[in-house]
């Protein structure tokens, strides 16, 4: 069976030598053997051990969380492989949908399109999105219209940043759905949230109690946590969401 001192290993896996020892030094990820003269040598165990490691961090996982998982006795590696399958087809959907919006922003700036209500929905099928627009049109509708108003008003490199921006934050909460939602870290995320928030309401100052109703329609709507391990995902959100606006009165 092959081995690989750390160097190796560090070159195929693309790490640095610092961090094996650093993973090593935390009992993260344990070399196969020592040798006498103190060398670290990896087999094939420690290569997938390693390689969960890396799948784990690309969705930002900490290293303590990481170790808890990989340590379970529950763990199965292909079902954790199935799972990072899943997550990386999503992420390539993203990226996919992100790089067609880059194209049109390009072709706005340079043709000088306009954005109209359409744009404000990129990404959904079309018809969701006028089923959603026209439920919500029902419920809010002057909130609809105001937040709408506001959005076709901004640029739009600055609208696609607002959207990358909020979609990069709901799969760092997604990610977070098994922690404390009144811990420092997803109360920083839920901060963030709440700021990209009112720049789709076109709001600014206070608004804990709309914020507060928002946190109740995620726990209600499935819709709104589809793929994010509803019900779990909602609640999750909803707790977090009422200990943020509980410090801003």
């Amino acid at each position: 069976m092959a081995q690989y001192a750390v160097k190796k290993l560090a070159k195929i896996a693309g790490v640095s030598v610092r961090t094996l020892h650093h993973y090593d030094n935390i009992g993260l990820l344990q070399p196969a053997i020592r040798t006498a003269a103190g060398y670290r040598l990896y087999g094939e165990k420690e290569l997938l051990r390693l390689q969960q490691i890396l799948f784990y961090k690309e969705m930002d996982f900490e290293l303590s969380t990481i170790s808890d998982l990989l340590d379970d006795p529950e763990f199965d590696m292909v079902t954790a492989l199935q799972h990072h399958k899943q997550h990386l087809l999503q992420k390539q959907q993203r990226i996919q949908t992100l790089l067609q919006t880059l194209d049109k922003t390009i072709d706005h700036l340079q043709n000088k399109q306009k954005m109209n209500y359409e744009d404000l929905y990129k990404g959904l099928p079309k018809e969701q999105a006028a089923a959603w627009r026209k439920e919500a049109m029902e419920k809010w509708p002057d909130q609809v219209k105001h937040s709408e108003q506001q959005l076709l008003q901004m640029s739009p490199t600055d609208f696609e940043t607002l959207k990358t921006s909020f979609s990069t934050n709901w799969e760092t909460l997604a990610a977070m759905t098994d922690q404390d939602p009144h811990s420092p870290e997803v109360q920083e995320q839920i901060a963030q949230h709440y700021q990209l928030i009112l720049q789709f309401w076109g709001k600014p100052g206070n608004q804990a109690a709309a914020y507060k109703g928002l946190g109740d329609l995620y726990a209600a709507d499935p819709r709104y946590t589809a793929g994010k391990g509803q019900p779990a995902f909602g609640s999750f959100l909803r707790r977090a969401i009422y200990y943020f606006t509980d410090q801003l009165k």
